[in-house]
């Protein structure tokens, strides 16, 4: 007896007792249609069995099919993706780690064929024959996971590996900053010195070295006393660009003390006697150029060297404002705010010492009340 038709692409043969599952294979080199037909013995089966092919046949229709190789992935994704939509620095860095580490040792595998535990394998790769930390080995991790999401975006990949990669764990690091009375010592020390500026808009102002270096004439409000940060000057490589600030919340207001606008009175009139053609900078080095941000690093330590004081960097210096701050009794959000950060959280998890310090305070009041 012939096969009767059940459901669609399912038939039951009477004589038998087996049921048939029709399975589409497509059509071969000739454009004929080529099908394959598996038996069960229930209906039930035969439901399973069509609906796992059916699923399994989606997905291989679904897969991308090319001999693109990561190398060729990343270069398209730098060229296409990153490069007209990222900043200069960002896309100075990403092609650093791309070349120095990334292609050595991933660049040839296949695309398709890139696995989880590839990528792990190459975090403890480099970290142990570069000696990375985690927290360099962590933006490695990003750049990865950035670019196989766009592969997935531009149907290079049907999934990312690096949806089950885990990520090296960030390592915390306590900011490095001076007490009031050791910043009060700094500013003793500076006195007079061309770096006296620089440091007091670090310290007393809480700007970023970018910033500072950045920082320009028609931003500073004389007769308000007003300084609006909306700039700053990066470095990468040899290159060195002005552009705007690190994020949204970066560009900010701030308040200038007596002490820092006499500074900036100073220095102004000095540019104005001592220049052939006025600056647009305020931060200028002994040659009258604006500073690149690690030249000014650089020069401030070499200052802390010299006169044998704790090693902090002129970053440290920003830290040493938070921390005044909250010796002062200023909350950590309106600390946050002047340091120009995204949230409080961020605050909180760069200055771990200050909230340890909030919790002392508290800790101790408690204790004072229950004497």
């Amino acid at each position: 007896m012939a096969r009767k038709t059940v459901e669609r692409n399912i038939s039951y043969d009477e004589s038998r007792k087996i049921y048939y599952v029709s399975m589409d294979l497509g059509k071969d080199k000739d454009g004929k249609r080529v099908k394959r037909y598996q038996t069960y013995r229930t209906l039930h089966a035969a439901r399973m069995g069509l609906r796992d092919f059916l699923t399994h046949r989606e997905e291989e229709l679904r897969t991308p099919k090319h001999d693109l190789t990561l190398s060729d992935w990343l270069e398209s994704w730098m060229d296409n993706i990153v490069r007209p939509t990222r900043a200069e620095t960002t896309v100075y860095g990403y092609q650093k780690i791309i070349d120095n580490h990334i292609l050595p040792a991933l660049g040839h595998i296949p695309l398709l064929k890139l696995t989880p535990m590839d990528i792990q394998q190459y975090y403890i790769q480099v970290q142990q024959n570069c000696n990375l930390s985690s927290n360099t080995l962590r933006r490695h991790h990003d750049l990865l996971s950035s670019s196989l999401r766009s592969a997935v975006r531009q149907d290079k990949l049907l999934n990312s590996p690096m949806d089950r990669v885990e990520p090296p764990r960030p390592e915390r690091k306590e900011a490095s900053y001076y007490r009031p009375e050791e910043l009060k010592k700094l500013y003793t020390l500076l006195e007079g010195h061309p770096l006296e500026l620089c440091a007091k808009l670090a310290g007393s102002l809480g700007m970023r070295r970018e910033e500072i270096c950045g920082l320009k004439w028609e931003s500073i409000d004389f007769q308000r006393q007003l300084l609006s940060i909306k700039e700053a000057r990066t470095a990468f490589g040899a290159t060195v660009v002005q552009k705007e600030t690190k994020t949204r919340s970066s560009v900010r207001t701030l308040f200038i003390p007596e002490d820092v606008i006499r500074l900036l009175r100073d220095e102004h009139t000095r540019q104005m006697i001592q220049l052939e053609e006025p600056s647009l900078f305020v931060v200028l080095d002994h040659k009258g150029y604006p500073y690149s941000p690690n030249a000014l690093s650089l020069a401030f330590t070499r200052f802390v060297r010299k006169n044998d004081l704790p090693r902090v960097t002129l970053h440290g210096l920003r830290h040493s404002f938070a921390t005044v701050a909250s010796f002062q009794g200023v909350p950590l959000f309106d600390i946050g705010k002047a340091l120009g950060h995204a949230t409080p959280a961020t605050t909180g998890k760069i200055y771990t010492h200050l909230v340890d310090h909030t919790h002392e305070d508290t800790l101790l009041k408690v204790s004072d009340a229950l004497k």
